[in-house]
């Protein structure tokens, strides 16, 4: 199974530790509520996955675009409710491995809602909120 494919499956089934197999040690994800917020590494964006997937519902991946080093996933999830849809743009290492992601999520309403929703459960580890503000500050 190649990189994309175990994310999508487990990011579905919320099975975080088989997704971040699929990912580089210095793996990066770039806030899409702070563009310049970036959280770089294994441990930081394990537990930033596990509190974004821990509060989607019905995350299906719909579609899958591109080739080479750069993909883009569709998918649509639930968010108190509120439909989310997200274009998430991934770059691939040349082993195959997620190198970093880009979510571009909408529409604003679910966007704001992850925001108010997200921001107390990764709020509780103050020191990668640092590290993500000072990754994308570079």
């Amino acid at each position: 199974m190649d990189s994309l494919s175990q994310y999508r499956s487990a990011s579905e089934a919320n099975d975080i530790a088989r997704l971040m197999e699929a990912t580089t040690a210095d793996v990066e994800v770039v806030s899409p509520i702070s563009g310049r917020m970036i959280f770089k590494g294994q441990k930081d964006v394990e537990f930033l996955l596990g509190a974004v997937y821990g509060v989607l519902r019905g995350l299906k991946w719909q579609e899958e675009i591109g080739e080479g080093d750069r993909r883009v996933l569709y998918g649509e999830a639930r968010l108190l409710g509120v439909r989310l849809t997200d274009a998430m743009v991934f770059d691939l290492a040349p082993d195959g491995q997620i190198r970093r992601i880009s979510p571009h999520l909408r529409p604003w309403l679910a966007l704001t809602l992850f925001a108010v929703v997200l921001g107390p459960k990764v709020g509780i580890r103050p020191a990668v909120v640092w590290r993500a503000l000072r990754n994308g500050a570079k």
